[in-house]
């Protein structure tokens, strides 16, 4: 099957990958454009993970005030280069992240980073929560790490889905954009006011 411009030129606009790598991407699945997408994503995701090791020290300060003015926040995005730092599509991460951190309200970037003293508070919590409700000794700790586990994923910003497409988490989009710039992304730190709070 012959593999036309237009169609290139569309999968280039949909995925901002190289008009090379779109041309190869469509070949292998015989044109099939939905395909191809999912082809190019898994490799630029593959592409992503090998720049773990560079550093990212050029980026940008994102922000976001909610329209009430009563809440605001600056997040931290890191890149390699400026030039990546200057696109489009790294501005509207950092915009999306400081816009999501408003309404999701993560306490740390990571799991990694969120303090000790605050797992094991909500690792207390829990264990006196099965407790109470005569959960059998042996599946308690189980049942802890579960609930442990799914906390991670309301206060981590890496893991909550994202409040645009709850379908992709926050980690997800950051491997979206620094396969589709092909740099490394990292979100360095984050800082959320509310007044009030």
């Amino acid at each position: 099957m012959a593999i036309t411009a237009a169609q290139v030129k569309e999968l280039r606009d949909r995925t901002g990958a190289g008009m090379m790598d779109c041309k190869k991407a469509l070949e292998e699945t015989g044109g099939d454009m939905e395909a191809a997408i999912d082809l190019l994503r898994s490799r630029g995701a593959a592409k992503a993970a090998k720049r773990e090791d560079k550093s990212a020290n050029e980026g940008i300060i994102g922000t976001y005030v909610h329209h009430s003015g009563k809440v605001g926040v600056m997040v931290e995005l890191n890149c390699e280069t400026d030039f990546v730092a200057n696109t489009d599509d790294f501005k509207g991460l950092a915009s999306d992240l400081a816009m999501h951190i408003a309404a999701a309200r993560p306490i740390a970037v990571s799991t990694e980073s969120i303090p000790a003293e605050e797992i094991e508070r909500e690792r207390g919590v829990y264990a006196a929560q099965v407790e109470e409700e005569g959960k059998p000794e042996n599946i308690r700790e189980k049942i802890v790490e579960g609930k442990l586990g799914k906390w991670f994923k309301d206060v981590a910003l890496l893991e909550q889905p994202f409040v645009k497409n709850p379908e992709q988490t926050i980690g997800d989009l950051v491997t979206e954009v620094s396969a589709k710039t092909g740099e490394k992304i990292e979100v360095a730190q984050f800082a959320r006011f509310s007044i009030g709070d």
